[in-house]
């Protein structure tokens, strides 16, 4: 299982509305792509949230190549609109995990 994880840190100012899209929008539209089976919002505890909350979500892809598609297809579009709507009011960084069953 292929896990990519986006970590997102948002100012306080958007935090209740970007939670609220991120959650009926931006996640529904990445799983309707077909390239992950699921998903886990989380959000992150026991850090400094003087500038705003830190979340993760977690996207699980059965298979790198999936994945790959993913990233070929569909990431750039995606990544678009968050920052077209959100714009300087957060800051994220992605990471690519395997389980190890």
């Amino acid at each position: 299982m292929i896990i990519y994880n986006i970590t997102i840190k948002v100012e306080w100012s958007i935090a209740e509305e970007w939670l609220k899209w991120t959650q009926n929008e931006h996640i529904p539209e990445i799983i309707e792509t077909g390239c992950f089976d699921r998903h886990q919002l989380v959000r992150l505890l026991q850090i400094d949230e003087t500038e705003g909350p830190t979340y993760a979500i977690q996207y699980y892809a059965p298979t790198l190549t999936k994945y790959d598609y993913y990233l070929q297809h569909h990431a750039s579009v995606l990544r678009k609109k968050v920052t077209d709507k959100w714009g300087q009011k957060y800051v994220d960084f992605r990471t690519l995990m395997q389980s190890v069953d």
